[in-house]
């Protein structure tokens, strides 16, 4: 990261409740792989701001996966880079979000933050030998699960399932209003709030965790934007994020953190930017019929593709 972590929090971490305070934090940045702790800051901050309830969960569920990871025994240096707190952190949202804001949705949040923090280190221990990270699908798996079986259950579901937004019907017209607030929303998405605001402070989080990570975040928005645009995908949809936010999340990974800052690597970046806007449509035409949610999936999936292919393609080679 960019900015130096200052001296003084380094001397906080050496205490244990300040310690897991940080670590939880910097669990919230790590939802777009940074463990910056100003990054992290931010972000809950504007969670916080588009809600009460989205940042009560989004705390919740970040602080009760990472509290899971301290119980267990995981190693420390892990927790405090927030490694165990990402997928808790979305869990936690996409709950309230979905089931709203009662007692049983509490209980969910506990046990799905603590299913993540295990789905975490199981998926570590199977994608290793691939030279991969389990990324968020230890928040697509838990949330999966329950949001799908919650109608089930009188005690957790309080309404109407929500229709799933249909990704191939609507105007395709586009305006300058519809561009801009895409190009924010496809960061605040990412959380599974439709608020451009929310993104606009995002993107300041992700400024502190250095230039060449908020300028591939603003990148795959971009490309995000115009592969919807180009293949014909509702504009309305495109304004509100649903095409976007899996383009903000592989350009961060793929061009930011997991390959060299060379511009065949960020040129592979957008690609596969553009490839997640085709696949978001795809999967959620696929969900649809039984009401899954698309969540992070198109995100996961093209970047354990392209990553995969890395050792054999010569001109693409890996951070660090």
């Amino acid at each position: 990261m960019s900015l130096a972590e200052p001296s003084a929090v380094r001397r906080l971490e050496n205490r244990q409740p300040t310690a897991f305070l940080l670590a939880t934090i910097r669990g919230v940045g790590q939802v777009d792989l940074q463990p910056c702790l100003w990054t992290g800051a931010f972000i809950l901050a504007a969670l916080w701001a588009a809600g009460w309830q989205i940042g009560l969960f989004a705390a919740l569920g970040a602080a009760l996966s990472t509290l899971t990871a301290y119980v267990f025994g995981v190693d420390r240096p892990s927790i405090a880079l927030g490694l165990h707190g990402y997928s808790g952190c979305l869990t936690g949202i996409a709950l309230v979000t979905s089931l709203g804001h009662h007692p049983a949705t509490y209980v969910l949040a506990v046990i799905g933050s603590i299913m993540c923090t295990i789905l975490t280190m199981a998926l570590t221990v199977l994608l290793k030998p691939y030279g991969l990270t389990a990324l968020t699908a230890p928040f697509c798996l838990v949330s999966g699960v329950m949001v799908l079986g919650a109608p089930s259950f009188a005690r957790i579901w309080h309404g109407a399932p929500k229709e799933v937004a249909s990704p191939t019907s609507g105007s395709t017209a586009i305006t300058w209003s519809d561009l801009w607030h895409g190009f924010f929303t496809n960061v605040s998405q990412i959380f599974l709030v439709d608020a451009w605001y929310v993104g606009l402070i995002m993107l300041v989080g992700l400024a502190c965790a250095g230039v060449r990570v908020v300028l591939f975040a603003a990148a795959g928005s971009v490309v995000g934007i115009v592969a919807a645009w180009a293949l014909g995908a509702p504009t309305a949809l495109i304004a509100n994020g649903i095409y976007g936010y899996n383009a903000v999340l592989v350009g961060i990974a793929i061009g930011a953190v997991f390959l060299a800052g060379t511009v065949w690597n960020g040129a592979y970046a957008l690609l596969g930017a553009a490839v997640s806007t085709g696949l978001t449509a795809s999967l959620t035409s696929l969900f649809k019929p039984f009401g899954g949610h698309t969540f992070t999936w198109p995100f996961i999936l093209v970047t354990w593709v392209f990553m995969a292919a890395v050792p054999l393609l010569p001109r693409f080679r890996k951070s660090g």
